[in-house]
């Protein structure tokens, strides 16, 4: 079932949201080679907790207030003491924060030092691939819309879409409907409609768009061990226009 938010709804989120922004203007320029991954996680704990917030990812079975993927892993890496970044690797964050029972939802792909041109490329590919997402997301278009946005980016480029992930309604919780995926695919295709508060975030690999799941039960990684890149803002349609929530200008 779709949730619509109301405008009370909307405003607490955006506040989850535009504070989640800050977080990643704060921690951003501070990642850097050599840090391990629960040293990045760490920080996103720090400053959630100080301005009140609550890590949204937290569970049972997942330890981290970030999912932190590196290289070809593609979405849900689980931060760790062990695993280090270095100069050369791409770095995917993907941190949620519940405040005061908002959730808000964004994921941005960063450079370590100096990355390959093919990295860099694939970056700038799979920033437009959002850019164009968001761009379709108006009140009565379709979610196919989207999906048909992000698509039409990502191959001509020559890239892989991940399509065994997408995005999805969020706000009140984690993931809810609808499902947005990045592929045109057959299945619910329902009208775009104010009140919808929608996760927009294009998964896009340099090769195969083909993934697999270690064994650790969490993380995500390409088929072929090619670099993947991810990037995510939260939105909230209005009747004339749509907010990225998760704006970090």
């Amino acid at each position: 079932m779709i949730r619509l938010k109301n405008d009370k709804q909307i405003a607490g989120i955006r506040k989850s949201c535009h504070l989640l922004a800050d977080l990643y203007k704060s921690i951003i320029p501070q990642v850097k080679a050599g840090m391990s991954t629960r040293d990045i996680d760490d920080l996103c704990v720090e400053f959630i907790t100080k301005h009140g917030g609550k890590p949204a990812w937290y569970r049972e079975d997942f330890d981290g207030a970030a999912c932190i993927s590196i290289n070809d892993e593609v979405i849900h890496g689980i931060p760790s003491r062990r695993r280090k970044i270095h100069n050369g690797d791409i770095v995917s964050l993907d941190i949620g924060i519940d405040l005061d029972g908002y959730i808000s939802d964004s994921a941005v792909t960063l450079a370590i030092g100096h990355v390959s041109d093919e990295a860099q490329r694939l970056m700038r590919v799979t920033k437009e691939c959002l850019a164009a997402g968001i761009a379709a997301c108006k009140a009565g278009n379709r979610i196919r819309d989207i999906s048909k946005a992000v698509a039409a980016v990502a191959e001509a480029a020559g890239y892989g879409i991940v399509y065994d992930f997408c995005g999805h309604g969020v706000g009140l919780d984690v993931h809810e409907d609808p499902s947005v995926p990045n592929l045109p695919c057959s299945g619910p295709n329902p009208r775009i409609q104010p009140g919808m508060v929608l996760a927009i975030e294009p998964m896009i690999n340099l090769g195969t768009g083909d993934v697999y799941e270690l064994d650790d039960g969490w993380t995500i990684v390409t088929a072929d061990g090619k670099l993947s890149c991810h990037e995510e803002h939260t939105v909230a349609v209005f009747a004339d226009h749509t907010e990225v929530l998760t704006a970090r200008d």
